[in-house]
């Protein structure tokens, strides 16, 4: 075996860590973060799962904006869809879903919930049918339940992203825009070195632009 190829054999057999991220479809700050921790797998040992979490469920009965609450009263429906197709169709569709929808929502700025399900549907070749499920509460009790495993790690004062990884979890990072490359690496590096100090809590400074889709 030459040295190139065993490179290749140590890169090929090195054990990928387990990462954990927690989404909602609508949240642009989410959509911002998914699309770094999609960059941090090309260069980092991970391997990330994504779940579902709902900002409808995290704030029902908190007194909060008519604007924002008339957002998230559309907001039940991408969720319910997701968690429909995962109990239906198994949980490889669950990313798949999210970037068709992710796409039309934060990149296409498409705000017609049941248009962005229709055709996020078609895309990712599952039956239409499953747009039903936008206004049934017929899997609600397995939203939460997904919603739970995330945001009971990180508590109820949060919201999403959440990411777990190593037997700890963390709300975030709020990031616009998303970094690429060795640079996504390095914010890895250090969120996660952070994230695993116990005592650790909060580092924040207020937003100083929108969300940067690019």
């Amino acid at each position: 075996m030459t040295v190139a190829e065993t490179a290749d054999a140590t890169t090929n057999t090195t054990e990928k860590e387990q990462v954990d991220f927690w989404f909602d479809p609508r949240c642009p700050w989410a959509w911002l973060t998914s699309r770094w921790i999609l960059e941090v797998e090309k260069v980092r040992p991970i391997q990330v799962s994504w779940h579902v979490m709902s900002l409808s469920y995290l704030n029902q009965g908190r007194d909060i904006p008519e604007d924002y609450a008339a957002m998230l009263a559309k907001s039940w429906g991408p969720v319910r869809v997701i968690i429909a197709a995962r109990e239906l169709h198994g949980q490889e569709f669950v990313k798949p879903l999210y970037d068709a929808m992710g796409t039309r929502i934060h990149l296409q700025g498409n705000k017609d919930m049941p248009d962005v399900i229709r055709g996020a549907l078609d895309e990712v070749g599952l039956p239409a049918s499953l747009a039903g499920y936008a206004d049934t509460e017929q899997y609600d009790e397995a939203l939460k339940a997904s919603h739970h495993s995330g945001m009971d790690q990180v508590g109820m004062d949060v919201g999403t992203p959440v990411i777990a990884v190593a037997g700890y979890a963390f709300f975030g990072p709020v990031i616009s825009p998303a970094p690429k490359g060795d640079e996504a690496g390095r914010v890895w590096d250090g969120v996660k070195a952070l994230a695993s100090y116990d005592g650790f809590f909060e580092l924040k400074r207020t937003r100083t632009r929108e969300p940067i889709f690019d």
